[in-house]
């Protein structure tokens, strides 16, 4: 190997060590929530004990126990700030994240695989809030939202919205013209089926767009390449080979804000469900409708949805403009108990700016 080239190996070891001490970092922080004190002596000495008998033939026992007192002193750090955890679903650089810290910057945006662990995180208190998407101008509803809300005692107490870019990634050097494959979240490749059939790249889906980028820069698949968000070419190190893939440049993701208590203030958005005893009956959705026109009530958003656990029937999703303190508001909630069998509010909130 030449100089360079063992060069750019340490330069990867490096950012790798990196990668791994902030996601460090990150464990640490999440003990903070079981335990009394961010100061725990008996765990700290055992962990200098075990740093100091890594057997390692070029590592001195003083070196490794050197770095491990420096990182549990900054672990300790940074619990002792009281930073807020917020939960979102996929890897560093998902634009779950993005939404993440343009509400909450400055706070701690924790990674989990799947929607439900988010949920549960916010609802065992591991976590001080969760952010998860709701819907897309271009991919639509997320289903599996839907149906975590029916079930969920948390409360919605924001909303975010964030403009998705996608773009093409590859690891350093490549020849965009060697590009064969490109992997990604589904919704993601079918926000840029244009821009993929234009180049006739092969459509390969993954479980996150992040994870995508992640896998790209680990595994280094031959070629081959990832659409993901900007941010992830600097956390993986990758190009930009082209940014704006998306179909139509008005892709927008709106974001829910969960917390096991409800907002304080009264926000000017509110989301519910309902869905009536005998959904097909003729009328019934006009009878909900009629509820909120005669309230004067600006609606934003209504769908049906099947139930899980009813699958002859369904559920309704509904925005409106206003507050649960508003009179016009209470009375109109009165009234959907009358007419509809089920109603669950979900929270009110300040309606994000576009």
């Amino acid at each position: 190997m030449t100089l360079e080239e063992i060069r750019r190996k340490i330069d990867e070891i490096d950012f790798e060590l990196f990668k791994l001490m902030e996601e460090r970092m990150e464990w640490a922080l999440r003990t903070r929530r079981l335990k009394s004190a961010s100061a725990d002596p008996r765990r700290e000495a055992m962990v200098l004990e075990k740093a100091a008998g890594a057997g390692r033939p070029l590592l001195r026992p003083e070196f490794n126990r050197e770095i491990i007192e420096r990182v549990v002193s900054e672990s300790r750090a940074l619990q002792e700030k009281g930073l807020s955890l917020i939960g979102f679903q996929g890897e560093h650089g998902a634009f779950s994240e993005e939404a993440v810290r343009f509400r909450f910057p400055g706070q701690v945006a924790l990674p989990h695989p799947e929607f439900e662990d988010v949920f549960k995180g916010v609802e065992d208190g591991s976590l001080d809030y969760g952010v998860v998407p709701v819907e897309n101008t271009l991919g639509g509803t997320v289903t599996r939202i839907n149906e975590l809300l029916l079930q969920t005692p948390l409360h919605v107490v924001g909303e975010i919205r964030v403009r998705i870019s996608h773009c093409l990634l590859a690891l350093p050097g490549t020849d965009p013209k060697e590009i064969k494959a490109v992997y990604s979240h589904p919704q993601a490749l079918a926000q840029c089926q244009g821009f993929l059939r234009r180049n006739r790249l092969e459509a390969r889906p993954f479980y996150d767009t992040a994870g995508a980028a992640r896998m790209l820069f680990e595994e280094r698949p031959p070629a081959a390449a990832a659409v993901a968000g900007e941010m992830c070419a600097r956390l993986y190190r990758l190009e930009v080979i082209k940014s704006g893939l998306e179909d139509r440049d008005t892709n927008e993701t709106r974001f829910f804000v969960l917390s096991r208590e409800p907002r304080t203030g009264e926000g000017n958005k509110c989301s519910l469900a309902f869905d009536f005893e005998t959904a097909d009956k003729a009328g019934s959705l006009f009878s909900v409708l009629r509820v909120f026109a005669e309230a004067g009530l600006n609606l934003t958003r209504i769908e049906s949805f099947p139930r899980p656990a009813d699958p002859s029937g369904c559920a309704f999703f509904l925005d409106f403009h206003g507050t649960l303190g508003d009179p016009a508001v209470a009375g109109a909630l009165d009234r959907l108990k009358t007419v509809a069998r089920f109603v669950k509010i979900f929270g009110c909130y300040d309606e994000a700016r576009r």
